[in-house]
């Protein structure tokens, strides 16, 4: 196996400043204009749940592309898919801008999906190209953690360009942002797959050779289900903050961001405790706050509340099992495959998408009116994960035991 890695520090840091800018408009897109639900629900003539639907419409795509960018760059390389995606993403930006109904709001929401998706599958292939072992856990903790900085900025720059224009001055920016990322990968990046290395199988194949790893299989789902949870918090926290408790959009961007730090704590968390307590004790961590933090939501939601307090606060605390869990799973699962990166960082980052689009979409139509469906959800989330990861590891002792000795 060979590994190119990082000749140095700096060489490093911009490699990862890279991704997270990449990863950034992608994340960006989605939690922008969670601030103006109530004006784009205004301006369409529609329900202010339905605009959870805009998330949904968002991710699925954001994550079925990736099966598509993720064996593409396999046989081209990592660059041409990146500038492939983020063309699609300006056109859909673009008709965004110019949506004359709700309805093709949602079709340009599709489009850009389909672009960013680009930045989830790169954004764990090209770690994989260059890292390995606990180097590349400290690559991934550090892109979790540079790119916690993009959803909180978002939601506090679209609340003040909505209040300070409209909520379509948060699509400029976006179109803006995405044309500076893109020029910034068109000069500055360097191909990480090298021609020799590129694999020209068929898709089929590769698919079936990562999706037979076992641990690939149980890691998929635990991160299927994290961000599943955490999703379906920011679908439908705008709105229990901006209809139900009818608060301005400034105060909801404000609050909207708050749990994310707690994701950039545990990313820390994950960079630094993995090797002192070991990958199984981190686990633990982060499966028990997640389960706390959907507790704390769904407990007030029980008797029809929704409160400042226990939404956000029990959002922190999901956010930092977040941070926890996802460097770790995405490092274990995808380390299995230096050969075969691209596909399994597509599956990886198509499968999780696809799943939180799924629950967007299933919690939109749930309603809320308080904070019971979004706390069942994330309580379902979280045991999910809990079984996810009890199944890796009977699956691994299983194995363990039926290897002979030497």
């Amino acid at each position: 196996m060979v590994v190119l890695q990082q000749s140095s520090s700096a060489n490093m840091a911009k490699l990862l400043f890279l991704i997270i800018i990449l990863t950034a408009v992608g994340q960006m897109t989605q939690t922008m204009y969670v601030p103006s639900i109530a004006a784009m629900a205004t301006d369409f003539a529609v329900q202010p749940t339905y605009l959870q639907a805009v998330m949904a419409a968002y991710l699925i795509p954001y994550g079925l592309s990736q099966f598509i960018y993720g064996p593409l760059s396999d046989r081209i390389g990592r660059r041409p898919v990146i500038m492939l995606g983020m063309a699609i993403f300006m056109v859909g930006t673009l008709a965004a801008l110019f949506a004359p109904s709700f309805e093709y709001f949602l079709l340009a929401s599709f489009i850009q999906g389909s672009g960013t998706g680009c930045a989830g599958a790169m954004s764990r292939t090209v770690t994989r190209d260059c890292y390995d072992g606990a180097s590349l856990h400290r690559a991934n903790s550090f892109v979790s953690m540079g790119v916690i900085f993009s959803p909180l900025l978002a939601p506090v720059v679209g609340g003040y360009l909505s209040m300070a224009f409209d909520w379509k001055a948060s699509y400029v920016f976006l179109l803006i942002l995405g044309a500076l990322v893109t020029l910034a990968m068109f000069t500055m990046f360097d191909e990480t797959l090298p021609k020799e290395k590129r694999r020209n199988e068929r898709v089929w194949t590769s698919y079936s050779y990562v999706l037979s790893n076992r641990q690939f299989q149980g890691y998929v789902f635990c991160l299927i289900a994290t961000f599943a949870g955490i999703a379906v918090f920011e679908a439908a926290a705008g709105v229990l903050l901006g209809s139900v408790l009818k608060l301005d959009p400034t105060t909801v961007s404000w609050l909207f961001v708050l749990p994310l730090p707690g994701y950039l704590l545990g990313a820390w968390l994950s960079a630094t405790l993995s090797v002192r307590i070991g990958q199984r004790n981190l686990f633990n961590i982060g499966m028990a706050t997640l389960i706390i933090g959907a507790v704390v939501i769904v407990i007030p939601g029980m008797s029809g509340l929704v409160t400042v307090v226990s939404l956000i606060g029990g959002g922190f605390i999901s956010f930092i099992g977040a941070g926890i869990i996802f460097p770790a799973a995405t490092t274990a699962a995808i380390q299995p495959f230096p050969n075969h990166a691209g596909t399994a960082g597509a599956i990886l980052g198509g499968m999780q998408n696809l799943g939180a689009g799924l629950a967007t979409l299933a919690a939109s139509l749930m309603g809320a009116k308080d904070q019971f469906n979004l706390g069942t959800v994330m309580l379902v989330a979280a045991v999910l994960v809990v079984v996810s990861i009890l199944w890796v590891r009977r699956r691994f002792t299983s194995d363990t035991a039926m290897t002979p000795s030497l």
